[in-house]
């Protein structure tokens, strides 16, 4: 048993001062008050803000390896780097529209990271190709295309218990597919749609309960056709993810998305990386990523999309991290597991200072 401490820390509901965590078997027993320790139990003090650690479900690479282009054990190792010196230790490696045989790649990366001892990554978000040609952004038209149940049935058998999210646009797939999928327990994400408001809102009452960077790649509201947009705002039940990075959104959108969908709105940074290789070649500009001179990515890390929603949307600090952390554990069904610091969670955690910023990488 340990027990650890910081300055203040948030639990996911309040901020606790003079408390600790103890800790056995990198499962959380109880939060105490650091008076009534036992005396046994050797306590580390950290100062600064204590904080469950962030989960980003759609990253695509780092240090200029993307994953689609080496998929690799060793581009995942650099992938979890890159999040826990951004404060996520879990994230969901993502590969965008491609083919099959690179898809498959990553699928069996995943798995050589998982027999290598790797850490964070808790599966794979797969985005398209079954996805609308008219909202497809960066991705490569030429591999678009509406799939086939066989097609589906033999891509789940080889991702089992890997693949973990599926970014789809429910007009390109029968409701066959999208249930097959939703089956095996893989999140289903409506994205890169150009779906009508009544087609999007059928999807969502039918049972898909996510949606892919909202407002991106999707039909928009507008007073006579509410589209994707209109439909998640107006559904009680959809969750939506959202890149705070002020290029892929106006931070006065996500202010107006966010009063709206309250606790349904969770952060991901879709950081990507510079390649001139593959199917993507991104290159960095300023901030944000291009290919082929469409806004193709991100270069956030969460610790910098939480501070971009606290400094430049107005959101609180303790709502901020929420969308880090519970939100997103929340849609893969692990809130039971990760996004509070609480008796029975997993002990993983983000240390920051008093400016958000990043004091410790990884898990204590």
């Amino acid at each position: 048993m340990k027990a650890l401490s910081a300055d203040k820390i948030f639990d996911g509901t309040i901020w606790l001062m003079e408390h600790a965590i103890l800790i056995d078997n990198e499962i959380i027993q109880a939060v105490v008050p650091i008076a009534s320790l036992p005396g046994d139990v050797k306590r580390e003090h950290y100062n600064g803000l204590l904080v469950p650690s962030f989960i980003d479900l759609q990253i695509y690479g780092a240090y200029k390896q993307l994953f689609a282009v080496e998929p690799t054990a060793d581009s995942l190792f650099k992938l979890y780097d890159y999040c826990v010196k951004g404060g996520a230790a879990h994230f969901l490696p993502t590969v965008a529209t491609n083919s099959t045989e690179v898809i498959t790649a990553c699928i069996h990366a995943v798995k050589a990271y998982w027999n290598q001892g790797g850490k964070g990554a808790l599966g794979l978000h797969i985005e398209g190709p079954w996805i609308s040609k008219a909202k497809r952004g960066a991705h490569i038209e030429a591999y678009i295309h509406q799939p086939t149940l066989e097609a589906v049935r033999s891509l789940l058998e080889v991702g089992k218990g890997v693949i973990k999210m599926i970014t789809l646009a429910p007009e390109e797939c029968s409701a066959a597919v999208i249930d097959l999928i939703a089956s095996e327990g893989i999140v289903v994400s409506a994205g890169h749609s150009n779906a009508s408001y009544e087609q999007a809102t059928e999807a969502f009452d039918k049972g898909i309960y996510t949606a892919t960077h909202l407002f991106n790649a999707m039909s928009p509201l507008s007073h006579r056709a509410p589209g994707v947009v209109g439909a998640i705002l107006n559904h009680d039940k959809v969750m939506a993810s959202i890149i705070p990075d002020g290029f892929h959104v106006d931070y006065a959108a996500i202010s107006i998305a966010k009063k709206i969908m309250k606790e349904r709105l969770f952060i991901i940074t879709d950081a990507v990386t510079e390649t001139k290789e593959g199917l993507y070649p991104h290159q960095l500009l300023g901030e944000k990523y291009e290919s082929e001179g469409v806004l193709s990515g991100s270069a956030l890390t969460m610790a910098k999309a939480v501070k971009n929603c606290v400094t430049h949307v107005g959101i609180s600090v303790d709502e901020a991290l929420l969308m880090a952390s519970l939100y997103p554990a929340t849609v893969l069904g692990l809130h039971e597991q990760f996004g509070q610091i609480g008796k029975g969670f997993t002990a993983s955690f983000t240390l920051l200072d008093d400016d958000l910023e990043v004091v410790f990488q990884g898990e204590p």
